[in-house]
């Protein structure tokens, strides 16, 4: 064997799944690699190429895998040292359905299919790894397989569908029937008829959608007489109308008709109603629900009488996150999942309390803070939320705080019970610092915002991630607007933030180094989440306020939403939102190993490959650091 080659079988060994060959078996392998030489943004292949006859193993450098949808490119997924991609020719006839191109000067190396093929085919674990490798970086899983030999079978094709059927794209109709808002009922319902569909959508300008009408608003609103036949359109479509991304989830969709009462999805360009319409889900057009389904624990919640219910539901979420981590289903996916599946038990616990103690005297919003209000609460952490109630007269009051607050301490008791801690910090609507009405409000996050280096002693950052669960959304917007209006022009606000953002301890050392706890019970371990996941969150947020971008609480999608508006720094931001999924799977997978929140990771238990990802994820935090650094006045507060 030649020394080029030895060294590559040298090289493979240390990764999956070339760790399941002899080194025999794989310095027969190499003698046949090809080792090529991408510059930077060299193309391997691109979408709709004929199928080489490789797949590729990243020997130094990162590949991107790309997709185009409606002239934009989506990173789908970023390979490292170690990574295999381009399995299509394995397990597909048809052509790539992305491209892989090189994101920085890169060496890969090309593995004849045919010389490795008969290896895959006498070691299953060889195989299931490529199945897996296949199915997470590939979106188009319903392409037919290759189903000649031992490669894969029917059924394993069938059962792997069916164990990732949850989070896969829906099929719908991407020519829904659209109308105007002054156009006539019946000349409507006459189209409805003649197109044979239950439902059309009502569009304004730019052909945004404002409003949906089905076949049941006619049958209550024009049958029984509530309308004549000769009105428009709008006096009885439902309004507004639940707007989807193109991509969504099956498990998704359920979960959004459960939360919104409705029976039709509107798929749009960016899946909000400010922009055009790409189609329409229907019930129809979901998959009947399994047992397991986050839809059906959706359903379980509403019918659910005790706090042990909520409980058993939970634990079940919690066997779900795990499969779904097992199976490397995307994190975005999982987390959206859960998040829905959180604030309904959550939700639950609220209208629980609420039928033990009677009708609240005031309307009032119960928002959850924090991890849970930005949607990214996977493992049973603590809970944090707080209980706004509207203004009412002076007499009143005291008799209103106190039924809230007796309101909030039944609800933070069912919620301990089902599993969430009680926060550590006190940061729960029970805590009557953190129960008052609307106008106290008000002057909180005004006292918070305008001095934060005089009376803001506790202010938590988490107050400003926050997400309705129970209540008048009027409430939510009120304090939403108290906050932008606050931000404008805030540079003290914004230098208070900027430093308590980059206040967190480096992740790694001058010579790249993780940076373990040096004494306690988690002596040698890495704190991912207060030096790698806090300082994104922190930054993330920060740069959204200062952007006056309202409505997205996500870190994920801050750092997604700031690539768009801030267009210079876009590939930053994208470098961040992906760290961000990968840091918190990481801890996701911690907590689920040992029943904890997964703050600390043992080093000594991760493979050398999982060390490199996690390494490879702390990389953009140094030029957020820099970016903010740019962008405010850190001075009063450093």
């Amino acid at each position: 064997m030649n020394t080029v080659a030895e060294h590559i079988a040298d090289f493979l060994k240390e990764y999956k799944p070339f760790d399941n060959l002899t080194f025999q078996e794989l310095s027969d392998i190499a003698t046949n690699i090809r080792v090529i030489n991408l510059e930077k943004h060299a193309v391997l292949f691109q979408n709709n190429d004929p199928l080489h006859e490789n797949f590729y193993v990243v020997a130094s450098g990162v590949i991107n895998l790309t997709t185009i949808a409606d002239a934009e490119e989506t990173i789908i997924n970023k390979c490292h040292e170690g990574d295999i991609f381009g399995l299509r020719p394995f397990f597909a006839k048809n052509n790539y359905m992305m491209t892989a191109k090189a994101r920085e000067e890169s060496i890969v190396y090309a593995i004849p299919i045919a010389v490795f093929r008969p290896f895959v085919a006498n070691n299953s674990d060889v195989l299931n790894f490529l199945l897996e490798s296949f199915a997470v970086n590939s979106r188009h899983t319903k392409d037919s397989m290759s189903s000649n030999g031992k490669l894969v079978s029917d059924s394993d094709y069938i059962d792997q569908q069916t164990e990732m059927q949850y989070i896969q794209s829906l099929n719908y109709n991407n020519s829904p029937l659209t109308t105007k808002a002054d156009s006539i009922i019946k000349d409507v319902a006459i189209l409805m008829t003649d197109s044979m569909l239950d439902n059309i959508i009502i569009c304004g300008e730019k052909n945004h959608p404002i409003g949906i009408v089905t076949n049941a608003d006619l049958s209550s609103k024009i049958a029984t007489g509530r309308f004549p036949i000769t009105e428009t359109i709008d006096k009885i479509m439902s309004s507004p109308v639940v707007t989807v991304l193109e991509n969504v989830s099956l498990a998704e969709a359920q979960l959004l008709m459960l939360k919104h009462n409705v029976t039709h999805l509107c798929v749009t360009k960016d899946g909000t109603s400010k922009s055009v319409v790409k189609g329409i889900i229907s019930e129809h057009d979901l998959i009947v629900a399994q047992a397991s389904n986050p839809g059906v624990l959706i359903k379980e919640i509403k019918r659910s009488q005790l706090p042990k219910d909520l409980k058993q539901i939970r634990d079940r979420l919690s066997d779900l996150i795990q499969n779904s981590i097992q199976k490397n289903i995307p994190i975005s996916h999982v987390s959206n999942i859960a998040s829905e599946i959180n604030l309904a038990i959550i939700k639950r616990a609220v209208e629980l309390s609420i039928l033990d103690l009677g009708s609240p005297p005031a309307r009032f919003a119960w928002l959850s803070i924090g991890s849970q209000g930005r949607k990214e609460q996977l493992l049973l952490t603590d809970q944090d939320s707080i209980l706004i109630f509207e203004d009412v007269t002076p007499e009143k009051y005291r008799e209103v705080k106190d039924y809230f607050l007796r309101l909030a301490k039944r609800t933070t008791s069912i919620l301990e019970k089902v599993g969430y801690d009680y926060c550590p910090n006190g940061h729960m609507g029970s805590n009557m610092l953190w129960c008052k009405s609307l106008s106290d409000w008000t002057k909180q996050y005004n006292s918070w915002m305008n001095t934060p280096g005089e009376n803001s002693n506790d202010l938590s950052s988490i107050f400003f991630d926050y997400e309705i669960v129970f209540g008048e959304p009027k409430i939510e917007e009120a304090i939403e607007n108290v906050i932008f209006k606050n931000a404008v022009n805030n540079t003290l606000f914004f230098d208070f933030l900027g430093n308590d953002a980059l206040k967190r301890n480096s992740p790694l050392s001058f010579f790249k180094k993780f940076i373990v706890e040096e004494d306690g019970p988690n002596k040698d371990k890495f704190d991912i989440k207060t030096r790698a996941l806090m300082p994104l969150i922190d930054g993330a947020r920060l740069l959204i306020l200062n952007a006056n971008i309202k409505g997205i609480q996500n870190t994920y999608l801050r750092f997604k939403q700031l690539a768009i508006t801030d267009s210079k720094n876009a590939e930053i931001y994208l470098s961040c939102a992906e760290a961000f999924l990968t840091l918190s799977k990481f801890r996701t997978v911690e907590g689920l190993k040992n029943d904890d929140s997964g703050q600390y990771i043992n080093l000594r238990e991760m493979s050398k490959t999982d060390k490199e990802k996690l390494k490879n994820a702390l990389s953009p935090m140094k030029d957020l650091e820099e970016l903010i650094k740019s962008k405010f006045q850190l001075t009063q507060f450093s």
